[in-house]
């Protein structure tokens, strides 16, 4: 089992809000997930990002991968964990 940390989407339409979650890779985008690191909110002005440091090093330490756009937000964010994967 490959585990992603990803984004789910969330919101109603035109106006996503986005949870960062940790999942299997062959679950849906919305579907099921392990853990809730963070959140994104893209109609922010500036976007606005939280991550909960201490679950998103635990699970990058446990063999979690973030998705492309994960590793973009966690480095906007100034996570140090961007370095580490």
């Amino acid at each position: 089992m490959a585990v992603r940390i990803r984004l789910t989407r969330k919101g109603r339409k035109k106006h996503p809000f986005y949870r960062i979650v940790v999942a299997d890779s062959q679950a849906p985008r919305d579907g099921k997930f392990l853990d809730i690191v963070g959140t994104y909110d893209p109609m922010q002005d500036p976007a606005e990002v939280k991550i909960d440091h201490d679950k998103l090093q635990t699970w990058m330490s446990r063999g979690a991968k973030p998705t492309t756009t994960v590793q973009s937000l966690i480095k906007r964010h100034g996570s140090l964990q961007a370095e580490s994967a």
